[in-house]
């Protein structure tokens, strides 16, 4: 078990750790500054929380005209794991407190595999990190899953693309499995923290992420807190509808977003391109494999295959078509663009910009920047362990918040 006390004993610890971890380590008098707390009350809570193997010594601060002040830093035995799950694949990382990455691993599985093959890749993945010596003790691990979620059970409900997955306690499997707690989300809301925390939205306190992956979401960020919405399904822009006669959707509904512009839509048609003789590297990488992917036809556009510029412009249109409507209700800050189609780049989001700056009202886009993740693969796993530190440096509810 963990040495480190699971949780803070009032709202001045929680605040004192959070900001540690979101800002590193202070000084005394800086702490007390921040969050408006006396020198003898702030000492009491430092001294506490030093107690209970939160926070330790890091030196002294350079001197502001008087005695110098000493530096405060969460414990250095502090580890987060985050796990992000994909449509293909699994990443896990350990990260220390204020959620910098220690160690990152990942592996090739198909989430149609079912829960307790992916679960058990992913638990493998992090028992090989902690034998490297990246973490004794951990304290909490945030997972997130490619499908929708209900967050306060933790548990998926009826995910599209997950056979076998709906209900399947994630939550209780992976915490009795580490002896911690664990919190699982969706993983476009565990993209969106990632950014919050350490990506370009760092200082945006209201900003989209938009994946365009195997599937389409939308994290939403309003106030610096993650949105959810009540029951969780917030964002989830991938299954709303073009066309209703359009091709059928994983959903079960026809004309979707994702049956348009996702991953899996981009692989089917290049596919098509490909047979249909319009598409000459298409053709070749398809004789190659047998299949295509979406990866294929970013390679395609790489070397300036016409076709394949073709199906990503229209792609980055399709996804632009929907943007354009929600910037102009919920009026961000910033869109970030991520997930594996977005990493085609430029080509992919300058059509998605152009739809945003044609259809939205020079109000809401006049100042909006729509830019590329700069966390990519890292987004994921840096969100799981945000969110479950906001979960173990935060009050258990019950005790006077006051």
């Amino acid at each position: 078990m963990p040495r480190i006390a699971l949780r803070p004993e009032n709202a001045q610890q929680a605040q004192l750790l959070r900001l540690l971890r979101d800002h590193g380590p202070r000084s005394r008098a800086e702490l007390g500054e921040a969050i408006r707390l006396s020198r003898s009350k702030l000492a009491h809570e430092i001294d506490r929380l030093t107690e209970l193997e939160f926070v330790e010594s890091g030196g002294f601060a350079a001197s502001r005209g008087g005695r110098r002040s000493s530096i405060v830093r969460l414990s250095r035995d502090l580890r987060f794991v985050g796990v992000d799950i994909g449509a293909t694949s699994v990443d896990v990382a350990v990260t220390n407190g204020e959620l910098e990455v220690l160690g990152h691993s990942n592996a090739e599985i198909g989430v149609h595999n079912g829960p307790p093959t992916v679960l058990d890749t992913a638990l493998d993945l992090l028992s090989k990190l902690r034998a490297e010596g990246v973490a004794t003790d951990i304290h909490g691990a945030g997972v997130g899953i490619p499908g929708p979620v209900s967050f306060r059970e933790g548990v998926p409900v009826a995910p599209p693309i997950m056979p076998g997955w709906d209900q399947y306690p994630v939550r209780e499997t992976m915490s009795q499995a580490l002896g911690v707690p664990v919190q699982v989300d969706n993983d476009v809301n565990l993209m969106a923290l990632g950014e919050l925390h350490a990506g370009v939205a760092r200082s945006v306190d209201d900003f989209l992420l938009v994946k365009i992956g195997t599937g389409i979401g939308c994290g939403i960020v309003v106030g610096g807190e993650l949105h959810r919405g009540v029951s969780g399904s917030a964002g989830d822009i991938g299954h709303i509808q073009i066309d209703e006669n359009g091709p059928p959707c994983a959903c079960g509904n026809r004309g979707c977003l994702e049956a348009y512009a996702s991953g899996t839509a981009l692989a089917r048609d290049a596919m098509a391109a490909a047979r249909a003789g319009r598409s000459p590297r298409l053709a070749e990488l398809l004789e190659d494999s047998g299949a295509l992917s979406a990866a294929d036809v970013t390679d395609a556009v790489s070397v300036g295959d016409p076709a394949a510029v073709q199906l990503l412009r229209e792609s980055g249109h399709r996804v632009g078509q929907v943007l354009a409507s929600l910037v102009s209700f919920f009026n961000p800050g910033l869109v970030v663009v991520a997930g594996g189609v977005a990493g085609a780049g430029h080509s992919l989001l300058a059509e998605m910009r152009s739809a945003v700056y044609r259809r939205s009202l020079p109000l809401a886009t006049g100042n909006l920047p729509i830019v590329l993740s700069e966390l990519a693969a890292a987004a994921g796993v840096v969100g799981g362990a945000r969110l479950i530190s906001d979960q173990v440096l935060s009050v258990p509810r019950g005790i006077d918040e006051r």
